[in-house]
């Protein structure tokens, strides 16, 4: 899912949100996946040096329990376009995966996205998020939070793309 470039919420500005669970009674949650903090996970705790788990780069998942971590692994299969998610996993399983296969990619999120029932609903109906699928290349660029949502809104239309390229600052212009 992608904020609308009109979104000027600075939880989700320019966000690339993956959900990852979305249930009319209980609501939808997500992580932002272009949002890094620029750390690994054993530079927010110790504890986690000694484990190959702890080189796994941390994200600002979103605005609700940030304090709370979040373990994903993922892999692509042989025609990119065959996805696995392990979501939620926790130290154990993603380092099992990891001995399992070596390309599978692991992120750390802190907090989440989330919204009640029903709210997701309304928010895309006044276009405040545009749904789009998951790709690849989407995913190589997780690590730069403008570029990512950029190459993403722009596949969406021209209006997209000429949307995501406007100034901050139109006065700018």
């Amino acid at each position: 899912m992608l904020s609308h470039p009109s979104l000027q919420d600075p939880n989700f500005n320019k966000s690339v949100v993956f959900l990852s669970n979305h249930c009319e009674d209980e609501g939808t949650l997500g992580v932002i996946l272009n949002r890094p903090l620029g750390k690994q996970l054993f530079q927010l705790d110790d504890q986690f040096k000694n484990f190959a788990l702890g080189e796994a780069e941390v994200f600002d998942g979103g605005p609700v329990d940030k304090e709370k971590l979040i373990i994903a692994a993922w892999d692509w299969k042989d025609n990119a376009q065959t996805f696995r998610l392990h979501f939620g996993i926790d130290i154990s399983k993603a380092e099992s995966l990891r001995e399992e296969n070596k390309n599978i990619k692991i992120a750390c999120f802190l907090g989440h996205s989330g919204w009640s029932p029903g709210q997701l609903e309304n928010e895309l109906k006044v276009d405040s998020w545009l749904v789009s699928s998951l790709n690849l290349g989407l995913f190589e660029k997780v690590h730069t939070h403008a570029d990512c949502w950029k190459a993403a809104i722009s596949r969406v239309s021209d209006e997209m793309k000429l949307l995501a390229n406007e100034p901050e600052n139109p006065s700018f212009n």
